[in-house]
């Protein structure tokens, strides 16, 4: 909640032009409708770029063999982070790593391509169906 009467605690919350700061990256289409691309701090910095997870999530969601999927950081010491999917395949599939990797590959700049695929049973979410990254960047950075 916003604390009107302190000053401290409102220019935290509110930018100079009275938008509220929620930590979401957004964009404002020409029709001027506002949508959400992902949460700031949840952004992959890969060589100084940013990466959203969910623009990543959203395309591996189109490939018909994935049911699901969630993008983490993952870390490197010479990138600072790259995306790494968790991936959970439709039944049946047979779908590889190289080809997860190379459907993103061919509909993303460079910097936001995939660098390791894991596949998983399921997508540890919370209860409001949201992704829970830290727990996928333990188990990532566990089998190092």
């Amino acid at each position: 909640m916003i604390a009107l009467s302190n000053e401290e605690a409102t220019a935290s919350t509110l930018d100079s032009d009275g938008w509220l700061r929620t930590g979401d990256l957004c964009y404002i289409d020409e029709d001027r409708f506002i949508f959400v691309v992902d949460r700031l701090k949840e952004l992959i910095k890969y060589k100084g770029y940013q990466v959203p997870p969910a623009e990543l999530e959203a395309l591996l969601l189109t490939h018909p063999e994935i049911s699901d999927a969630a993008v983490i950081p993952f870390p490197d010491n010479e990138v600072g982070q790259f995306p790494m999917a968790y991936v959970v395949r439709k039944s049946g599939s047979t779908i590889s790593q190289s080809a997860a990797m190379d459907f993103i590959a061919k509909q993303v700049a460079p910097y936001k391509r995939i660098r390791r695929v894991a596949f998983v049973a399921s997508i540890p979410k919370n209860p409001s169906g949201k992704i829970l990254r830290k727990d996928l960047i333990k188990l990532a950075t566990s089998e190092l």
